[in-house]
């Protein structure tokens, strides 16, 4: 089972080469902290704010993509906790059926935050109980 999280804070360190995002709970108290890297947080922060960028950047390019394509963003889901590292599917609709595409938690975060209106964004009960106790 999947518990719904949104998209509660955004830390940029200039000095630190690991920046950090945090998950809350959509109908609860509990959040999620996830280290990711500058593009990404970068990206998500220039999302959130509505920032627009001249020409398109990699996560609006795989947006693009997918919509060009004839398919149809559905969620993401941080799925899995393996060895320290968080796994992560972007679910596309195409053709009736639900793709799911490997992807970086913080690539997903991006992607969920590009698309209009935002995707929904889940995270195990599972990934939550390991890392919260």
């Amino acid at each position: 089972m999947s518990v719904q999280m949104e998209l509660s804070r955004i830390i940029i360190s200039e000095i630190n080469d690991q920046q950090v995002v945090y998950l809350k709970e959509v109908d609860g108290e509990r959040t999620f902290p996830i280290l990711i890297g500058l593009f990404e947080a970068t990206s998500i922060d220039r999302r959130v704010k509505h920032h627009q960028s001249p020409r398109p950047l990699t996560h609006d390019l795989l947006v693009a993509v997918v919509d060009t394509l004839g398919a149809e963003f559905q969620d993401v889901v941080i799925s899995e906790l393996k060895e320290h590292t968080y796994y992560a599917v972007i679910r596309v609709l195409k053709d009736g059926e639900i793709i799911e595409i490997d992807a970086r938690p913080s690539d997903a975060i991006a992607v969920a935050v590009t698309c209009e209106p935002n995707l929904p964004i889940y995270v195990s009960e599972e990934v939550l109980s390991d890392v919260l106790g």
